[in-house]
Parts: structure tokens; sequence; C-alpha cells
């Protein structure tokens, strides 16, 4: 049995893989064609990426879009899931599924209210309008992360902090933060990959200056198929991989510490007995 799920995890995993075994080669081949076998190993297509401007202009904005999106999100959904998080809160389950509607919702309907919104608000087809965008689809996994995050917080813990005199803020900086920090580090994540992935939203709210690199790549696709989107895919996938392992390594550091804690106080107790 247990041979049998992990052969069917096994099996999972390399579905959910395959396409970026398959297009991750045909980043580094040195024809003009997205095909295969590749003639001859070539960084051309990321030379290209560096010396186009229009794909350099494309980096440049996703990389401020999805850094801008990163805090806004992480900012307003670590609120929310604080409020959430009160035993008190009237009509508790119904906002939390207002928070997490963006999720549900297709995103071509999100995105024509969005132009009409930001179209009255004059400011449609601005930076600040993407972001905006960006960060209500972003939103519901920082809620859902951080909400994981504070559920796993004792809230003894926090009392005895305020007993001790801590007033409701230093409380919440010196003790629920740090405890909830992994979740809060999670959902930055997920809300920097989720704009640097999004395209239909983009479509619609932003403008010719605002082109990122997900909707550079779309465009190609449509007009002129090259390599260079491939280069393009493997930065989005490097990326999104050293944040993941970034993130990995925050999650364990805790456990580390606690673990090296543990071996002190035991060799401590050895040594008294």
């Amino acid at each position: 049995m247990k041979a049998a799920k992990a052969l069917y995890a096994t099996l999972i995993v390399i579905f959910l893989v395959a396409p970026l075994l398959v297009i991750l080669p045909l980043a580094f081949t040195s024809s003009a064609f997205l095909t295969y076998p590749i003639p001859a190993f070539s960084f051309r297509w990321f030379s290209e990426l560096a010396n186009n401007a229009t794909w350099n202009r494309a980096i440049l904005n996703s990389a401020i879009i999805a850094s801008s999106t990163t805090v806004l999100a992480t900012l307003l959904g670590t609120l929310a899931a604080l409020g959430l998080r009160s035993r008190d809160l009237y009509l508790k389950n119904q906002l939390r599924t207002l928070f997490l509607l963006p999720m549900v919702v297709p995103a071509v309907v999100l995105g024509v209210g969005m132009q009409a919104m930001f179209v009255r608000l004059g400011i449609n087809s601005t930076y600040f309008s993407v972001i905006v965008a960006h960060s209500v689809i972003a939103l519901p996994f920082v809620v859902i992360s951080v909400s994981g995050a504070l559920a796993g917080v004792d809230r003894r813990v926090e009392r005895a902090a305020e007993s001790l005199g801590a007033s409701p803020w230093r409380v919440f900086r010196l003790v629920t933060l740090p405890l909830a920090m992994p979740g809060v580090l999670s959902g930055a994540a997920l809300a920097f990959a989720t704009s640097l992935d999004e395209v239909v939203l983009t479509l619609f709210v932003a403008g010719p200056n605002q082109r990122t690199l997900a909707r550079q790549m779309f465009s190609t696709l449509r007009e002129n198929i090259s390599p260079a989107i491939a280069s393009a895919a493997f930065i989005i996938i490097m990326g999104t991989i050293v944040i993941a392992a970034a993130l990995l390594l925050a999650r364990l550091a805790p456990a580390r510490q606690k673990a090296r804690a543990k071996k002190a106080a035991a060799l401590a107790q050895d040594t008294v007995s």
C-alpha cells in the first residue's frame, strides 16, 4: 500500500513538473524556433532579453509591480487575518468568504469590473491600478497563509505578555508577529508569484507603459513565437525556485534553533547529573 501511494505521488509530481522540464532546455537553444532536438547549446536568447529594450522594460515593470503587490497584499492580508482571528467578530464566516472570493471569480470578470471602476476614478493604465488589481487576487493567498499560522499561535502566550503590562501593539510586535512570521513569509512569496504570473488582469488595467514580463510573453506567443519566451520562462521559474528555497530555509531555521536548544538543555542536564 505504501509503495502504491509513493508511486501515485511520484506520478503526480512528474505530471506537474513535466511541462517545465520540456520548456527549460529550449531556453538554451541556438535555433530561431521552439523545436527539438536542440541544434546547439547557446545563450543567444538570454542575450536577446538583455539587449532588447522591450524585454528589459517588461522585466523592470514586473519587478516593480510584483514587489509593490507583495508589500500591499501582505500588509492588508495580515491585517485581515488578524481581524478574522477575533472570536467576537460579527459575520466572521461571511467576511472570510468575501476575502477569499477573488480566488474563485473568473479573472475576466474581475478585469472588466476593475477597468470600468479605474476609468471612472481616472487611474486606469497606471502602475497604481495594476498593483491594486494584482493585490486583489494575491490577497486571499496571504489571508489563508497568515490565518493558518495564527491558528497555531498559543493565545496564552499573548495573555501572559498582556498580564505583564505589554500594550496590544507591543504584544503584536514582539509575540504574535514573530510566531506568525512563517505564514507571513509564505503569503508574501505566494503574492509575489501570483503577481509575476498574472496576464488577464494586466491586459485589462495596464497601459503600454505597464507591460509586464508575463504580458510580453503572451503578446510574443500571439505575434511571433520566439525562444526568447523560453528564456523569460526560465528566469521566472528560477526566481520562483529561489524564493521557495529562501522561504523553506526561513521555515526550517526556528525548528533548528529549537532542536539546538533542546540538545543544549539535555547536555546541561547530563552534566549536572
